[in-house]
Protein backbone atom coordinates (compact mmCIF):
# COMPACT_ATOMS: atom_id res chain seq x y z
CA UNK A 1 0.00 0.00 0.00
CA UNK A 2 2.86 2.41 0.74
CA UNK A 3 4.22 1.86 -2.76
CA UNK A 4 0.78 2.35 -4.35
CA UNK A 5 0.28 5.60 -2.44
CA UNK A 6 3.73 6.86 -3.48
CA UNK A 7 2.97 5.81 -7.05
CA UNK A 8 -0.27 7.82 -6.96
CA UNK A 9 1.52 10.93 -5.64
CA UNK A 10 4.07 10.69 -8.46
CA UNK A 11 1.43 10.00 -11.11
CA UNK A 12 -0.92 12.88 -10.23
CA UNK A 13 1.72 15.62 -10.50
CA UNK A 14 0.65 17.96 -13.26
CA UNK A 15 -2.54 15.95 -13.90
CA UNK A 16 -4.83 17.00 -11.04
CA UNK A 17 -6.87 19.32 -13.25
CA UNK A 18 -7.85 16.45 -15.54
CA UNK A 19 -11.30 15.01 -15.06
CA UNK A 20 -10.21 11.37 -15.04
CA UNK A 21 -7.65 12.09 -12.32
CA UNK A 22 -10.19 13.97 -10.21
CA UNK A 23 -12.66 11.12 -10.56
CA UNK A 24 -10.08 8.60 -9.28
CA UNK A 25 -9.02 10.95 -6.47
CA UNK A 26 -12.63 11.45 -5.31
CA UNK A 27 -12.59 7.86 -3.99
CA UNK A 28 -8.81 7.61 -3.68
CA UNK A 29 -8.62 5.42 -0.58
CA UNK A 30 -11.21 2.97 -1.88
CA UNK A 31 -9.58 2.83 -5.33
CA UNK A 32 -6.10 2.17 -3.93
CA UNK A 33 -7.34 -0.49 -1.50
CA UNK A 34 -9.25 -2.22 -4.31
CA UNK A 35 -6.16 -2.16 -6.53
CA UNK A 36 -4.06 -3.56 -3.68
CA UNK A 37 -6.59 -6.29 -3.01
CA UNK A 38 -6.74 -7.30 -6.68
CA UNK A 39 -2.94 -7.55 -6.76
CA UNK A 40 -2.75 -9.60 -3.55
CA UNK A 41 -5.49 -11.99 -4.72
CA UNK A 42 -3.97 -12.25 -8.22
CA UNK A 43 -7.16 -10.89 -9.77
CA UNK A 44 -5.62 -7.80 -11.30
CA UNK A 45 -6.18 -7.34 -15.03
CA UNK A 46 -5.03 -4.45 -17.19
CA UNK A 47 -7.75 -2.64 -19.11
CA UNK A 48 -7.51 -1.77 -22.81
CA UNK A 49 -5.56 1.27 -23.99
CA UNK A 50 -6.94 4.47 -25.47
CA UNK A 51 -5.01 5.37 -28.66
CA UNK A 52 -4.39 8.90 -29.92
CA UNK A 53 -1.85 10.62 -32.16
CA UNK A 54 0.62 13.44 -31.52
CA UNK A 55 3.31 15.26 -33.52
CA UNK A 56 6.62 15.95 -31.75
CA UNK A 57 7.40 16.87 -34.59
CA UNK A 58 7.04 13.52 -36.36
CA UNK A 59 3.70 11.70 -35.94
CA UNK A 60 3.55 9.21 -33.06
CA UNK A 61 0.81 6.88 -31.93
CA UNK A 62 0.34 7.00 -28.15
CA UNK A 63 -1.62 4.38 -26.19
CA UNK A 64 -2.91 5.70 -22.87
CA UNK A 65 -3.96 3.43 -20.02
CA UNK A 66 -6.75 4.30 -17.57
CA UNK A 67 -5.82 6.07 -14.32
CA UNK A 68 -5.96 2.91 -12.19
CA UNK A 69 -3.60 1.09 -14.57
CA UNK A 70 -1.24 4.05 -14.78
CA UNK A 71 -0.97 4.10 -10.98
CA UNK A 72 -0.13 0.39 -11.14
CA UNK A 73 2.46 1.01 -13.90
CA UNK A 74 4.04 3.72 -11.75
CA UNK A 75 4.16 1.37 -8.74
CA UNK A 76 5.71 -1.41 -10.84
CA UNK A 77 8.18 1.05 -12.35
CA UNK A 78 9.28 2.22 -8.89
CA UNK A 79 10.15 -1.28 -7.72
CA UNK A 80 11.60 -2.64 -10.97
CA UNK A 81 13.73 0.50 -11.42
CA UNK A 82 15.32 -0.06 -7.99
CA UNK A 83 16.42 -3.47 -9.22
CA UNK A 84 17.43 -2.58 -12.79
CA UNK A 85 18.99 0.89 -12.58
CA UNK A 86 21.96 -0.57 -10.69
CA UNK A 87 22.57 -2.99 -13.57
CA UNK A 88 22.48 -0.59 -16.51
CA UNK A 89 25.79 0.62 -17.94
CA UNK A 90 26.81 4.26 -17.57
CA UNK A 91 26.48 4.63 -21.37
CA UNK A 92 22.67 4.38 -21.15
CA UNK A 93 21.03 7.76 -20.45
CA UNK A 94 17.26 7.57 -20.94
CA UNK A 95 14.71 7.48 -18.10
CA UNK A 96 17.11 7.04 -15.17
CA UNK A 97 17.77 9.17 -12.08
CA UNK A 98 20.41 11.90 -12.55
CA UNK A 99 20.60 11.14 -16.27
CA UNK A 100 18.52 12.24 -19.28
CA UNK A 101 19.02 13.85 -22.69
CA UNK A 102 21.15 16.79 -21.50
CA UNK A 103 23.47 14.50 -19.53
CA UNK A 104 23.82 12.29 -22.64
CA UNK A 105 24.80 15.32 -24.72
CA UNK A 106 27.33 16.44 -22.10
CA UNK A 107 28.86 12.96 -22.01
CA UNK A 108 29.13 12.80 -25.80
CA UNK A 109 30.69 16.28 -25.82
CA UNK A 110 33.29 15.18 -23.27
CA UNK A 111 34.04 12.02 -25.27
CA UNK A 112 34.53 14.04 -28.47
CA UNK A 113 36.85 16.51 -26.79
CA UNK A 114 38.86 13.68 -25.29
CA UNK A 115 39.13 11.66 -28.51
CA UNK A 116 40.02 14.75 -30.56
CA UNK A 117 42.59 15.93 -27.99
CA UNK A 118 40.63 19.18 -27.72
CA UNK A 119 40.13 19.38 -31.50
CA UNK A 120 43.75 18.71 -32.49
CA UNK A 121 42.74 15.47 -34.18
CA UNK A 122 39.90 14.60 -36.54
CA UNK A 123 37.11 12.59 -34.92
CA UNK A 124 34.26 10.83 -36.70
CA UNK A 125 30.88 9.99 -35.20
CA UNK A 126 28.67 7.09 -36.27
CA UNK A 127 25.04 7.80 -35.45
CA UNK A 128 22.36 5.06 -35.62
CA UNK A 129 18.65 4.74 -34.99
CA UNK A 130 16.65 1.52 -34.54
CA UNK A 131 13.76 1.20 -36.95
CA UNK A 132 10.28 1.23 -35.33
CA UNK A 133 11.82 0.16 -32.03
CA UNK A 134 8.78 0.22 -29.73
CA UNK A 135 6.66 -1.63 -32.31
CA UNK A 136 9.39 -4.25 -32.84
CA UNK A 137 10.15 -5.33 -29.25
CA UNK A 138 9.65 -9.10 -29.04
CA UNK A 139 7.56 -10.16 -26.02
CA UNK A 140 9.33 -13.47 -25.37
CA UNK A 141 12.78 -11.91 -25.50
CA UNK A 142 11.69 -9.00 -23.30
CA UNK A 143 10.21 -11.29 -20.66
CA UNK A 144 13.36 -13.41 -20.52
CA UNK A 145 15.50 -10.30 -20.10
CA UNK A 146 13.18 -8.52 -17.64
CA UNK A 147 12.91 -11.45 -15.23
CA UNK A 148 16.67 -12.06 -14.96
CA UNK A 149 17.67 -12.13 -11.32
CA UNK A 150 14.05 -11.90 -10.14
CA UNK A 151 12.97 -14.97 -8.17
CA UNK A 152 9.51 -13.91 -7.02
CA UNK A 153 6.95 -15.74 -9.21
CA UNK A 154 4.21 -13.12 -8.62
CA UNK A 155 6.49 -10.31 -9.80
CA UNK A 156 7.38 -12.25 -12.96
CA UNK A 157 3.68 -12.88 -13.58
CA UNK A 158 2.90 -9.15 -13.30
CA UNK A 159 5.77 -8.29 -15.67
CA UNK A 160 4.35 -10.78 -18.15
CA UNK A 161 0.85 -9.27 -17.81
CA UNK A 162 2.20 -5.80 -18.55
CA UNK A 163 4.09 -7.05 -21.60
CA UNK A 164 1.12 -9.02 -22.96
CA UNK A 165 -1.34 -6.16 -22.37
CA UNK A 166 -0.36 -4.61 -25.71
CA UNK A 167 0.81 -5.73 -29.12
CA UNK A 168 1.18 -4.19 -32.57
CA UNK A 169 1.35 -7.60 -34.22
CA UNK A 170 1.20 -10.96 -32.46
CA UNK A 171 3.91 -11.13 -29.79
CA UNK A 172 5.50 -7.78 -30.62
CA UNK A 173 5.33 -4.19 -29.44
CA UNK A 174 5.23 -2.10 -26.25
CA UNK A 175 3.08 1.04 -25.97
CA UNK A 176 4.42 4.57 -26.14
CA UNK A 177 2.84 6.24 -23.12
CA UNK A 178 3.52 3.69 -20.38
CA UNK A 179 6.18 4.55 -17.83
CA UNK A 180 7.00 0.82 -17.71
CA UNK A 181 7.69 0.90 -21.47
CA UNK A 182 10.55 3.33 -20.83
CA UNK A 183 12.09 0.86 -18.40
CA UNK A 184 11.46 -2.11 -20.69
CA UNK A 185 13.19 -0.24 -23.53
CA UNK A 186 16.31 0.13 -21.38
CA UNK A 187 16.18 -3.51 -20.30
CA UNK A 188 15.87 -4.66 -23.93
CA UNK A 189 18.67 -2.43 -25.22
CA UNK A 190 20.89 -3.17 -22.22
CA UNK A 191 21.91 -6.19 -24.30
CA UNK A 192 23.10 -3.84 -27.04
CA UNK A 193 25.04 -1.77 -24.49
CA UNK A 194 26.76 -4.88 -23.16
CA UNK A 195 27.62 -6.09 -26.66
CA UNK A 196 29.06 -2.74 -27.77
CA UNK A 197 31.12 -2.21 -24.61
CA UNK A 198 32.14 -5.74 -23.65
CA UNK A 199 32.30 -7.59 -26.97
CA UNK A 200 33.11 -4.87 -29.50
CA UNK A 201 35.27 -3.04 -26.92
CA UNK A 202 34.07 0.38 -28.08
CA UNK A 203 35.44 3.20 -25.91
CA UNK A 204 33.19 6.13 -26.80
CA UNK A 205 29.54 5.09 -26.93
CA UNK A 206 26.37 6.87 -25.78
CA UNK A 207 22.78 5.62 -26.06
CA UNK A 208 19.54 7.44 -25.37
CA UNK A 209 16.57 5.10 -25.88
CA UNK A 210 16.88 3.78 -29.47
CA UNK A 211 19.34 6.47 -30.66
CA UNK A 212 23.04 5.80 -30.17
CA UNK A 213 26.39 7.20 -31.26
CA UNK A 214 29.95 5.88 -31.43
CA UNK A 215 33.01 8.13 -31.78
CA UNK A 216 36.41 7.19 -33.24
CA UNK A 217 39.32 8.86 -35.02
CA UNK A 218 39.17 6.19 -37.73
CA UNK A 219 36.16 6.36 -40.09
CA UNK A 220 37.03 2.95 -41.59
CA UNK A 221 36.82 1.45 -38.10
CA UNK A 222 33.35 2.92 -37.63
CA UNK A 223 32.27 1.53 -41.00
CA UNK A 224 33.25 -2.00 -39.91
CA UNK A 225 30.94 -1.63 -36.88
CA UNK A 226 27.76 -1.22 -38.96
CA UNK A 227 27.43 -4.84 -40.25
CA UNK A 228 28.41 -6.17 -36.81
CA UNK A 229 25.69 -4.11 -35.14
CA UNK A 230 23.14 -5.11 -37.78
CA UNK A 231 23.86 -8.80 -37.26
CA UNK A 232 23.68 -8.60 -33.46
CA UNK A 233 20.42 -6.64 -33.45
CA UNK A 234 18.84 -8.94 -36.01
CA UNK A 235 19.85 -12.25 -34.42
CA UNK A 236 19.68 -11.45 -30.72
CA UNK A 237 16.94 -8.81 -30.44
CA UNK A 238 15.01 -9.15 -33.74
CA UNK A 239 15.60 -5.46 -34.48
CA UNK A 240 16.90 -3.56 -37.50
CA UNK A 241 18.83 -0.33 -37.93
CA UNK A 242 16.98 2.36 -39.86
CA UNK A 243 18.85 2.41 -43.20
CA UNK A 244 18.25 6.13 -43.72
CA UNK A 245 19.53 7.07 -40.27
CA UNK A 246 23.02 5.57 -40.32
CA UNK A 247 25.29 8.60 -40.64
CA UNK A 248 29.00 9.41 -40.42
CA UNK A 249 29.97 12.93 -39.44
CA UNK A 250 33.14 14.79 -38.50
CA UNK A 251 33.06 16.50 -35.12
CA UNK A 252 34.12 19.84 -36.61
CA UNK A 253 31.24 19.62 -39.14
CA UNK A 254 28.71 19.38 -36.29
CA UNK A 255 27.20 16.29 -34.69
CA UNK A 256 23.40 16.27 -34.51
CA UNK A 257 22.22 14.41 -31.40
CA UNK A 258 19.04 14.69 -29.31
CA UNK A 259 17.97 18.05 -30.68
CA UNK A 260 21.34 19.81 -30.49
CA UNK A 261 24.31 20.12 -32.86
CA UNK A 262 27.70 19.74 -31.18
CA UNK A 263 30.80 21.57 -32.48
CA UNK A 264 34.30 21.64 -30.92
CA UNK A 265 33.84 25.11 -29.39
CA UNK A 266 30.09 25.55 -29.09
CA UNK A 267 26.69 23.86 -29.20
CA UNK A 268 23.55 25.05 -30.99
CA UNK A 269 19.93 24.02 -31.19
CA UNK A 270 19.05 21.88 -34.20
CA UNK A 271 17.92 24.35 -36.95
CA UNK A 272 14.64 22.49 -37.57
CA UNK A 273 13.84 22.69 -33.87
CA UNK A 274 14.57 26.43 -33.78
CA UNK A 275 12.29 27.05 -36.78
CA UNK A 276 9.53 24.97 -35.20
CA UNK A 277 9.75 26.93 -31.93
CA UNK A 278 9.53 30.28 -33.71
CA UNK A 279 6.60 29.07 -35.80
CA UNK A 280 4.71 27.90 -32.71
CA UNK A 281 5.38 31.15 -30.89
CA UNK A 282 3.69 33.14 -33.65
CA UNK A 283 0.51 32.12 -31.82
CA UNK A 284 0.52 33.14 -28.11
CA UNK A 285 -2.05 30.50 -27.16
CA UNK A 286 0.49 27.78 -27.98
CA UNK A 287 2.31 28.48 -24.69
CA UNK A 288 5.61 26.72 -23.88
CA UNK A 289 7.70 29.89 -23.49
CA UNK A 290 9.45 28.83 -20.21
CA UNK A 291 10.30 25.38 -21.59
CA UNK A 292 11.72 26.85 -24.81
CA UNK A 293 13.90 29.24 -22.84
CA UNK A 294 14.99 26.30 -20.67
CA UNK A 295 16.08 24.34 -23.76
CA UNK A 296 18.30 27.25 -24.81
CA UNK A 297 20.20 27.20 -21.51
CA UNK A 298 21.99 24.08 -22.71
CA UNK A 299 23.42 25.63 -25.88
CA UNK A 300 24.61 28.85 -27.50
CA UNK A 301 21.16 30.21 -28.22
CA UNK A 302 21.48 33.93 -27.46
CA UNK A 303 20.17 35.07 -30.86
CA UNK A 304 17.20 32.69 -30.75
CA UNK A 305 16.45 33.68 -27.15
CA UNK A 306 16.41 37.33 -28.22
CA UNK A 307 13.89 36.56 -30.99
CA UNK A 308 11.70 34.59 -28.57
CA UNK A 309 11.69 37.42 -26.00
CA UNK A 310 10.85 39.94 -28.74
CA UNK A 311 7.86 37.76 -29.69
CA UNK A 312 6.72 37.62 -26.07
CA UNK A 313 6.94 41.42 -25.83
CA UNK A 314 4.76 41.75 -28.92
CA UNK A 315 2.13 39.50 -27.28
CA UNK A 316 2.06 41.76 -24.22
CA UNK A 317 1.81 44.86 -26.40
CA UNK A 318 -1.07 43.35 -28.40
CA UNK A 319 -2.80 42.33 -25.18
CA UNK A 320 -2.41 45.86 -23.76
CA UNK A 321 -3.87 47.45 -26.92
CA UNK A 322 -6.83 45.07 -26.84
CA UNK A 323 -7.52 45.95 -23.21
Amino acid sequence: MDNLLSAWLEFQRGKRAKRETQKFEFNLEENLFRLHEDLVRKKFKLASYEPFSISDPKPRRIHKACVRDRVFHQAAFRKLSEFWNKRFLINSYSCQPKKGAHKAIEKLDSYLKKESSNNWKTVWVLKCDIRRFFDSVDHKILLELAKRGIEDVRTIDLINRIIESFQVVTGKGIPLGNVTSQLFANIYLHELDRFVKHKMKVRFYVRYCDDFVIADKNREQLQTYVPILKEFLSKKLLLTLHPDKITFRKYRQGVDFLGYVLFPHHRVLRPRTAKRILKKLQHPNQGGLPSYLGILKHCNGHKLEKKILELSKSWKQDSFELD
